[in-house]
C-alpha cells in the first residue's frame, strides 16, 4: 500500500480551513503542516496536533512534503507565492482572475520547470470544473455558443479584493445573474450578451470610521478585472450587520452550451450544468484536494511545468484505480 500523500496548507483563512476538512475525507492523503504569515503560535487550527510553521521557513521542509495547497488570495498573494514556491515544491492554487491566468501560468511554468516540479493552477469550480465543462460543450457542439452565469453567491476572490481597498475594514461581494439574460439563453435564443448584461455585483462594505466612503466606492467600482465591467452597487453597513446578515459563503452557477446539429443545423441542442453550493470555500477546497492528488501523480511520472485542469486526465483526480473506475462509474 502506498504511503499517504503529504499535504501542506499555505494560508489559513476560509479556504485553508476548507482544505483541512476536505483532507479528512481522503484516506490516501494526510495533512502534514500549516504555513502562515502570522506568528505560528497564534494560529488556532482545527487540527492542533499538526505543526504550524512560518512561511518564511517553508524551504526547510522540502523533504517532508509532497504537495502544497496554496490558499491565499488571487489579488496579491498568489501572483507572488505561486511562482516562488513552484520552483521548490509541487503546488496547487486557485488563482481565479480569468484575464490574468495566461500571465500567471507563464510565470509559474518557468519556475516549475526550473525546479523540476508541477504547478497545477487555477483549480476550483470556476476557473476549474466550469472550465472543463466549457471545453466539453465546445467539443460536443462545435456549432454553438458558450454561456456562464455565476451566483447568486459570495465570490471569495472579489471579496478579498474589496477588503484590500484602503479604508475598508471588512466586506463581502455577491455576484448576481441577471434573470432575463439566463432565460434568454435557456430558450435557445442564443443572444449576444455583454459582461454587464449577464451579471451585477453587490458589495457590502464595513468602512473605517474616518474613511472616505465616496473614494472607497469609486475605487471598487472602477477596479480593473474585478468590477469595472459590471454594474456594481456598494452598500456601507456596520460590522454587526455584516456578521448578522452575511455570515455564510454560498455560491453556485450555470454553464450552458447552446448549439445546433443536423444537415441544415436545424436541430437545437442544449447542454447545462449547475452547482448549488452551501459553502463556496469548502467546495473549492474539495476540488483543490482532488487536484493535489493529480499533481502528485504527474510529478511522480516525471512531468514538470504548469498545468491546468484541462491538462489533467480525469482518472488522476480519483483515489480509485482504473479498474475500479471502469467497473463502478463507466
Amino acid at each position: 500500500m502506498n504511503a499517504p500523500i503529504r499535504v501542506a496548507i499555505v494560508g489559513y483563512g476560509n479556504l485553508g480551513r476548507g482544505v483541512e476538512l476536505a483532507l479528512r475525507q481522503n484516506s490516501d492523503m494526510t495533512l502534514a503542516a500549516f504555513f502562515t504569515r502570522r506568528e505560528p503560535s497564534s494560529l488556532k487550527t482545527l487540527s492542533p496536533a499538526i505543526p504550524v510553521y512560518s512561511i518564511h521557513d517553508i524551504l526547510q521542509h522540502k523533504e517532508e512534503l509532497d504537495v502544497l495547497i496554496l490558499c491565499g488570495g488571487s489579488a496579491t498573494d498568489l501572483p507572488k507565492q505561486s511562482p516562488h514556491l513552484a520552483e521548490h515544491f509541487t503546488i496547487v492554487d486557485s488563482f481565479d482572475n480569468h484575464s490574468r491566468i495566461p500571465s500567471h501560468f507563464d510565470a509559474c511554468d518557468a519556475a516549475a520547470r526550473q525546479g523540476g516540479h508541477i504547478a497545477l493552477l487555477s483549480v476550483g469550480w470556476d476557473p476549474g470544473l466550469f472550465s472543463l465543462l466549457r471545453l466539453l460543450g465546445n467539443c460536443v457542439l462545435p456549432c454553438g455558443q458558450d454561456y456562464t452565469f455565476w451566483g447568486k453567491g459570495v465570490s471569495q476572490g472579489h471579496s478579498d479584493a474589496i477588503r484590500r481597498v484602503e479604508g475598508v475594514l471588512d466586506g463581502k461581494q455577491y455576484t448576481v445573474p441577471v434573470p432575463e439574460a439566463l432565460e434568454r439563453v435557456r430558450s435557445g435564443e442564443n443572444p449576444v450578451l455583454t459582461t454587464r448584461e449577464k451579471h451585477t455585483r453587490e458589495c457590502y462594505v464595513v468602512a473605517a470610521p474616518d474613511a472616505d466612503k465616496a473614494k472607497i466606492e469609486r475605487e471598487i467600482q472602477t477596479m480593473p478585472a474585478y468590477f469595472a465591467d459590471y454594474d456594481t452597487t456598494v452598500h456601507f453597513i456596520t460590522k454587526e450587520e455584516l456578521d448578522r446578515d452575511h455570515r455564510g459563503i454560498p455560491h453556485g452557477g450555470f454553464v450552458l452550451r447552446s448549439g445546433t446539429t443536423g444537415e441544415q443545423q436545424e436541430t437545437k441542442q442544449m447542454m447545462e450544468f449547475s452547482l448549488k453550493l452551501g459553502s463556496n470555500p469548502e467546495f473549492t477546497a474539495s476540488v483543490l484536494v482532488s487536484c493535489a492528488r493529480a499533481a502528485v501523480r504527474l510529478s511522480r511520472e516525471g512531468q514538470t511545468g504548469a498545468k491546468t485542469i484541462l491538462d489533467i486526465p480525469p482518472a488522476y483526480l480519483s483515489p480509485q484505480s482504473g479498474e475500479e473506475l471502469r467497473r463502478t462509474l463507466l
